[in-house]
């Protein structure tokens, strides 16, 4: 993998992620250039990162990166979810435990 990949400059940090979870860092780079959704960070006060997300077929990729003084991008950190495909609504329905009962019963009622 490659630290300056597209023009961007890459983290350890996000390198090692993108190795441990098995994200092609092209898959992130498109996610970080030509997203789905992106916004302004809030992790904590003063957080001037900004969120990107893409959907590739039932895999949702979030790519957290910001600019340094230089007006350079950092690519900070990415993941990926599942998603669900099971509804015409599903581009970001994440399907894990953390979405919460009555969620998971709303989408049961209203998307079939």
């Amino acid at each position: 993998m490659d630290n300056h990949f597209g023009g961007v400059i890459w983290t350890n940090h996000s390198l090692d992620r993108l190795r441990e979870r098995g994200i092609k860092q092209g898959d992130a780079w498109a996610t970080w250039r030509r997203p789905d959704q992106s916004y302004k960070g809030n992790l904590h006060k003063g957080d001037d990162a900004w969120r990107y997300y893409r959907q590739f077929d039932d895999q949702r990729i979030e790519v957290v990166a910001k600019q340094n003084e230089k007006k350079e991008w950092i690519i900070l950190s990415v993941w990926s979810q599942r998603v669900s495909r099971n509804s015409p609504d599903s581009r970001f329905q994440i399907q894990d435990s953390k979405v919460s009962f009555w969620r998971k019963l709303y989408n049961f009622i209203f998307t079939k």
